[in-house]
């Protein structure tokens, strides 16, 4: 049975509406803001889940979020595309995009402690992406950390660039990735900028509750391991770039 405040998610989504406050319908804490979104998972059709995002990887954006470290979504396979991709504005709410390393999974990885060597042994592909996210929440601050949490941590969908060859031998933490919107250059960062190295990031999501929530990391999943950029809030129809000087590009048009 859904809960109240899984099915509150559920129906501001429908409606193409602003979460607002669940008040005492709100998980209390980030365990139960993890329970809530594998509700909403299931509700969608989206268990297992065809990947996670990990979001507020680096400080900036923690302070951009208020959040006291990352947080983590599940990705439903429906909102996953392939480089050069287009989506239609209109079907978002306050949409913005991220520049992000993304990685797909050869084995799995189980809930629980995860060192960044084990992390790594797991990876099949790894390749830049773009995470676009929604801002449907008009006071973070009032929603409270659990039901940002519930609510997939503004994910909205991906694009996927092509598997970077040689990925193994790659500096992943000195890789720089740059985004552009509308031909001008919006934001930059590194690798390192992600709990200080990629796989760090995918070490922390397997030790994550989101990964004790949805039993663990599958191989084939794909995982956004967060953004070097602040999120770009975009207003209309715009190309937007992402590109890593080792990772390769990838392109969205928001028609």
């Amino acid at each position: 049975m859904t809960s109240p405040a899984a099915t509150a998610i559920l129906a501001a989504r429908h409606a193409r509406q602003n979460l607002a406050p669940l008040g005492a319908l709100a998980p209390a804490d980030a365990a139960g803001g993890y329970a809530v979104q594998r509700e909403v998972a299931q509700a969608m059709g989206a268990l297992p889940p065809a990947g996670f995002k990990i979001g507020a990887t680096t400080r900036q954006m923690q302070a951009y979020l208020g959040l006291s470290g990352p947080a983590a979504g599940f990705v439903p396979a429906a909102g996953l595309h392939r480089t050069p991709a287009r989506l239609r504005f209109a079907d978002f709410v306050a949409p913005g995009v991220e520049c992000e390393v993304g990685l797909r999974l050869a084995t799995d990885l189980p809930a629980g402690p995860c060192t960044q060597d084990q992390a790594r042994a797991a990876v099949a592909e790894v390749f830049a992406a773009i995470e676009v996210v929604e801002k449907r929440y008009d006071d973070l601050t009032a929603l409270g950390t659990p039901t940002l949490i519930a609510d997939q941590v503004f994910h909205a969908a991906g694009v996927l660039g092509a598997p970077a060859p040689g990925w193994q031998a790659l500096d992943l933490a000195a890789t720089r990735g740059r985004m552009q919107v509308a031909g001008a250059l919006r934001g930059e960062g590194v690798g390192a900028d992600l709990l200080g190295h990629p796989f760090a990031a995918l070490a922390w999501l397997a030790a994550s509750p989101a990964a004790e929530a949805f039993g663990g990391l599958r191989a084939g999943q794909v995982v956004f391991l967060g953004s070097v950029t602040p999120p770009i809030w975009i207003e209309g129809p715009c190309a937007v770039v992402v590109e890593f000087d080792t990772l390769g590009r990838v392109d969205l048009h928001f028609t």
